[in-house]
């Protein structure tokens, strides 16, 4: 507290910890704040203090490719001065520090290539996540939708035709994208991982499709490359788009007619014991009553197998063959004589259609006006 000239009270400025004052280098421009620099085993001369192990479960269907990928897995590791292990009766990888472990962080880079490896991310590629540059992220999408049906949609919709989708999302974001069972395997870097995880959420809890997210992505990309506009808001520039919910035609249901009013109530159904009393069951002893029971139930259960024997049976039961036709060679026999006379028939209209058309126009008008001789012949006799 100071005091002023006039008596005015001066208050300091709070300064929230020890630490916490201005510093020269805080407003330096060259200084780039995000870049992740290479470490220098330098750095940690000493090595790790303890031994910090990891280890995962892996399902059954990865152990032969596990079994012929791990001596690449294992070179790899072997330069951070991390240990491996798999373990193929309890069907887990394991990663542990070493003496010769410097990187303190290399440890959690090494647990991350153990879970990409078990979530069927190939070797080669998953090896790359030991770099500083590339980061990994796996989402749990089961947990998001309740129906099975849904879910598997929305994972199909996620990848699109022909893997369309996914390739388009892995280009505009950078980043590596598998999607294996109930998880999605991401690698990338920190601003495509987070980009991917808000795309697979709103996919699978059906907030927005992906082709809406890579519209936006693309004119994010456009957008990006002009400076003008790198102070600037992009939402005027962004597609906007709204859930439209259709609504379906419900199926009407059929209305029960109820039934006409009468003051009589219907009769009350016999009871268990009124039966019993009219069928005279309940004056019989328990052992009568159980012997019968018994009875009952070996009758049914002989039923039961017997339709049983008889469904497997019935497989091996050859099929009925088809009966000797005896009067197919009668039927053939016909057939070939209707077919021979309807051919002889038309043979013979095809032929005096034939001599028609040959017939010579003068000739046969000169023939026409000269009479027969047979014709004469007759008319002379006749005369006679």
């Amino acid at each position: 507290m100071e005091n002023d000239e006039n008596g005015a009270v001066q208050r300091k400025p709070k300064v929230k910890g020890k630490h916490d004052k201005p510093k020269p280098w805080d407003d330096d421009p060259n200084i780039d704040r995000w870049k992740i620099e290479k470490f220098d085993p330098s750095w940690n001369e000493g090595g790790m203090l303890d031994v910090t192990t990891f280890s995962t479960l892996f399902p059954r269907y990865r152990e032969k490719y596990l079994q012929d990928a791990w001596p690449a897995v294992k070179s790899a590791l072997k330069e951070y001065g991390i240990s491996c292990e798999l373990n193929l009766v309890e069907g887990s990888m394991t990663v542990s520090t070493t003496r010769k472990t410097r990187d303190p962080y290399i440890i959690v880079k090494a647990r991350d290539l153990i879970k990409l490896l078990s979530r069927s991310v190939p070797a080669p590629q998953a090896i790359k996540v030991l770099n500083d540059e590339m980061q990994c992220d796996i989402i749990k999408i089961s947990n998001l939708v309740r129906s099975k049906e849904k879910f598997i949609k929305r994972r199909q919709r996620l990848i699109g035709p022909n893997s369309s989708t996914l390739k388009a999302l892995e280009i505009l974001t950078g980043c590596y994208i598998l999607i294996q069972g109930n998880t999605v395997a991401s690698m990338g870097s920190f601003k495509g991982l987070k980009t991917v995880r808000r795309i697979v959420e709103d996919c699978i809890e059906n907030k927005m499709h992906p082709i809406f997210h890579i519209k936006i992505l693309m004119v994010r990309k456009e957008l990006e490359k002009d400076p003008t506009l790198a102070q600037e808001n992009w939402d005027r520039f962004l597609p906007k788009f709204k859930k439209k919910n259709i609504n379906q035609p419900k199926p009407k249901k059929s209305k029960k007619k109820k039934p006409e009013y009468t003051p009589i109530p219907p009769p009350q159904p016999p009871s268990k014991v009124d039966i019993q009393l009219a069928t005279g069951e309940y004056f019989l002893s328990d052992k009568v009553k159980s012997e019968k029971k018994w009875k009952e139930q070996q009758e049914r259960q002989a039923g039961k197998t017997a339709e049983n024997k008889r469904k497997r049976e019935a497989a091996f039961v050859p099929p009925e063959e088809p009966a000797v036709q005896h009067n197919k060679s009668d039927d053939s026999t016909k057939d070939v004589a209707a077919l021979a006379t309807s051919l002889k028939k038309k043979a013979k209209e095809y032929g005096n259609k034939k001599l028609i058309e040959n017939v010579n126009p003068e000739v046969y008008l000169a023939e026409s006006g000269e009479p027969s001789k047979k014709k004469s012949k007759k008319s002379k006799g006749s005369e006679s």
